[in-house]
C-alpha cells in the first residue's frame, strides 16, 4: 500500500503553494494530517448569497471542483465516516497499484461493487443545476468547466459536456499488456465476478483466478485488465493536467462542490484560484482544511445550496 508521510505531504503542500509545479507533479495522495501554509486571506468566508450571485453574474469562465459528496447526493458511497471501509479495508487499501499487484481478484471485487453501485444510480439536483447552468451560460458566450474527483459518469448523463476527470473513470478499462483504454458498461464485468463484492465485513474474498478475472479483447492480446482510475501513489495524467492547469489559470469565478480538500493535488486547485485574487465559493456539509482560502463557504447539502447559487441570474437576457 502506498502512503505518503506527514512531513512529506506538508513539504510537497508547501512547495506546491510557492510553484506552478503542482500541476506537473500531479501524485494522487490523501492526507487528513497536513498542516496548511498561511491562507491568501484570513478573512472569515461569506454566507452572503445575494453576494456570490452578483460575482456568478459577472463571470465568463468558470470552473467547478467537484468531489465525492456530489456523488453521495446520487446516493453513491464516499467511503469516508460510515462507509470508509469495504469489508476490512480502507479504499486506500486497495486502490493502489501495490494492492493489484499482489491481490487483484480483491481489488476487482472492490471496483466491481462500486461499478454495480454506480450503474443504478440517477444525477442528483446537483449534477442537473451544473449541466443546466454550463448549457444555459454557453448561449450567452460565457463556459463552465466540471473538473472532477468523482469516478462516476454522473456529470455526463445529467448532460455536461466540458467534463474533466482527473481520477479517471469507472466505466473504462486500461490493459496491461497493451495499453488500451476501453468503455466498458456491461454489467457484470466479466462472469467470474458476477454476485461477487459484497462489502460485508465477514465476507470471504472469492479468490477469482487471474485468468478468470477482465481481459482485453484487442486482437492478439488478451492481458488482463484494470479499472482506468488514478490509484493512491500514482501519477495523474500530465495532459490532463495541463488542461486542468489553463482552467484554473483563466476562471475568473471557482466553485468547489462537494470535496473534502484532503486529496491532492485536487486540494490545491481552490487555493490556487484564490491566489490570483478571483472569488472561489465552497459548498459543503462542514469547513475544510481549505475553507479559510475562499471567499465564501455555503454550509449545507450541496443539493440545496448549489441549485439556488446556479439559478438564471436577474441580469441574464434568457
Amino acid at each position: 500500500m502506498t502512503r505518503i508521510s506527514t512531513t512529506l505531504a506538508l513539504r510537497l503542500v508547501t512547495m506546491l503553494l510557492k510553484n506552478r509545479a503542482i500541476f506537473s507533479l500531479g501524485f494522487r495522495m490523501c492526507s487528513t494530517h497536513v498542516t496548511n501554509a498561511p491562507p491568501v486571506e484570513t478573512a472569515k468566508p461569506s454566507s452572503d448569497m445575494s453576494e456570490f450571485r452578483k460575482a456568478f453574474s459577472k463571470a465568463k469562465h468558470i470552473a467547478i471542483i467537484t468531489g465525492a459528496g456530489v456523488s453521495a447526493e446520487s446516493g453513491v458511497p464516499t467511503f469516508r465516516g460510515e462507509h470508509e471501509k469495504w469489508r476490512k479495508w480502507h479504499s486506500q487499501d486497495l486502490a493502489s497499484p501495490e494492492a493489484f499487484s499482489r491481490t487483484p481478484s480483491r481489488v476487482w471485487e472492490f471496483y466491481h461493487y462500486r461499478r454495480e453501485l454506480v450503474l443504478d444510480k440517477q444525477p442528483s439536483a446537483v449534477h442537473f443545476a451544473i449541466a443546466e447552468c454550463e448549457a444555459r451560460l454557453k448561449k450567452q458566450g460565457r463556459s463552465v468547466v466540471v473538473i472532477t474527483q468523482c469516478i462516476d459518469d454522473l456529470h455526463r448523463q445529467a448532460g455536461s459536456k466540458h467534463v474533466l476527470q482527473i481520477h479517471g473513470s469507472l466505466m473504462e478499462t486500461r490493459c496491461l499488456s497493451c495499453r488500451q483504454v476501453t468503455l466498458n458498461k456491461e454489467s457484470p464485468i466479466c462472469a467470474a465476478l458476477k454476485g461477487k463484492g459484497a462489502p460485508g465485513p465477514n465476507v470471504p474474498d472469492a479468490q477469482i483466478p487471474v485468468d478468470k478475472l477482465p481481459r482485453c479483447e484487442e486482437r492478439d492480446c488478451h492481458g488482463l485488465l484494470r479499472p482506468n482510475v488514478v490509484f493512491f501513489g500514482e501519477t495523474l495524467d500530465s495532459h490532463l493536467l495541463t488542461m486542468v492547469e489553463k482552467e484554473i489559470e483563466t476562471c475568473d469565478l471557482c466553485l468547489v462542490v462537494g470535496t473534502s480538500s484532503i486529496v491532492y493535488p485536487a486540494a490545491m486547485f481552490g487555493p490556487r484560484v484564490a491566489s490570483r485574487g478571483v472569488p472561489v465559493a465552497e459548498f459543503n456539509m462542514n469547513t475544510t482544511p481549505k475553507t479559510e482560502y475562499f471567499m465564501y463557504h455555503f454550509q449545507g447539502p450541496c443539493g440545496t445550496t448549489l441549485p439556488q447559487a446556479l439559478a438564471p441570474h436577474e441580469s441574464e437576457v434568457l
